[in-house]
């Protein structure tokens, strides 16, 4: 893409970038659609409109048109991931809930872990556009399936939609996205102190919403809704960077190729595969949120490890650290998903739905807005070279610290969770 469009990486960046942008700013929209105007249709319309931005690549002719098309895939994708679990938790009753939505992990995983992979060859075989000529075959299947879901749902309530929390959300949240991307500069820091103001303000009046897009008082009345969403929101700010941190780290520290950094670092979402299922079943017979725990402080053990990280660790203690992280991922995201859902009526399944997946997004933001952060208040601006390595060791070291610390703060909140739970039964 580079080479073609002849432009720098920072620009690259937005590639990636503006679908998130897009997915995190229409999530909770498209969830409080899903409840008012059926999740099926607006699941499916999320599969058309992602399908359409990936085909409308194929005929990109500059880096503004890739973006605009990634960000209408964005929205197309907020659309499918925002209802696909409320689609699930409808579908499958209390005692099989977890399991379904552990499959559903681990299809996420897995796509996770073969994308790169399979994207790198399909970009050196065939170019770039391939990857989205492939995705739009794959939504085939799914528009085929249609007319095979149930009825039920796809009911109905035809609340009036939020217009004014959609305003100030998407100001809020694009300030905010922009701003962690400048965190180290003064443009960076006002965006953040702005996004802070919106944020209070979308609050206040999402309150006073009689169908907003923020379930506030699910939030303020359910306490499981609430330290469950927390939970997520830390779990994927303290884990998401993981692979960029220990990727970087093996290149420029142990000297390895990226194709074998890759295929170390596939250690962790494999495991994830294989775990993530089985804490889903687990999490139908006791409180999910015990389960859920476990594997937060299972992550805490392998991030504490990753914070003790030097130039002579060995790889097979680095192999061993993403075993553990792997495991306390997959204790923890299929349980922690059967809390949140499970303790929502159906009615809210679309908005529940769309806050897991705000949470996955919100946490991808700001685990590598905080990498970010780091390297730029111990390196400074500075590219990667022999000569700073031992500065970027420190910021790796401090990096995974930070992590540790918050998976830490996590635990306590997925402990409070547990403890209202076991009141509530």
């Amino acid at each position: 893409m580079g080479s073609e469009f002849t432009v720098d990486a920072a620009t690259l960046a937005w590639v990636s970038s503006s679908y998130l942008l897009a997915s995190v700013i229409f999530l909770l929209p498209a969830g409080r659609l899903g409840d008012s105007r059926g999740r099926v249709w607006v699941f499916l319309l999320g599969t058309v409109i992602y399908t359409a931005g990936s085909l409308l690549t194929l005929l990109t002719a500059s880096i503004e048109m890739l973006l605009v098309f990634r960000f209408l895939q964005g929205i197309g994708g907020a659309m499918i991931f925002a209802n696909s679990v409320a689609l699930i938790t409808h579908l499958y009753p209390p005692g099989e809930r977890g399991y379904a939505i552990g499959i559903n992990v681990t299809a996420v995983y897995a796509g996770l872990s073969l994308g790169p992979f399979l994207g790198g060859l399909l970009t050196q075989f065939f170019g770039w556009r391939s990857i989205f000529l492939v995705t739009a075959v794959l939504a085939i299947p799914v528009l085929l399936y249609a007319g095979k879901f149930p009825a039920f749902l796809n009911e109905r309530h035809h609340d009036r939609f939020d217009v004014p929390g959609l305003l100030l959300s998407s100001v809020f949240l694009f300030c905010f996205f922009v701003g962690l991307t400048l965190a180290t500069t003064t443009a960076g820091l006002l965006l953040l102190a702005v996004s802070l103001v919106l944020g209070i303000a979308f609050y206040l009046v999402e309150k006073r919403q009689p169908s907003p897009l923020l379930p506030v008082t699910i939030i303020e009345e359910n306490r499981v809704f609430a330290f469950s969403n927390a939970a997520a929101l830390i779990n994927y700010s303290a884990t998401f960077a993981v692979a960029f941190l220990l990727s970087l780290y093996l290149q420029y520290i142990r000297g390895f190729e990226p194709a074998a950094a890759g295929t170390l670092l596939l250690i962790q979402p494999i495991v994830q595969v294989f775990v993530a299922p089985i804490s889903g079943r687990l999490s139908d017979r006791i409180l999910p949120g015990y389960v859920a725990s476990a594997g937060l402080a299972v992550s805490a053990v392998g991030l504490f490890g990753f914070s003790l990280l030097t130039a002579e660790t060995p790889l097979e203690a680095i192999a061993a650290l993403l075993l553990i992280v792997g495991i306390g991922l997959g204790l923890f995201s299929s349980p922690n998903t059967n809390a949140i859902m499970s303790s929502v009526e159906p009615r809210s399944y679309g908005s529940a739905s769309a806050m897991v997946a705000a949470m996955r997004s919100l946490g991808m933001m700001v685990s590598m807005g905080t990498v970010m952060v780091i390297f730029a208040v111990i390196m400074g601006a500075t590219t990667v070279s022999p000569a700073i390595f031992p500065e970027f060791l420190v910021s790796v070291q401090v990096s995974f610290t930070v992590f540790f610390l918050l998976t830490v703060l996590g635990i306590f909140f997925s402990l409070k969770r547990n403890r209202t739970a076991a009141t509530e039964a």
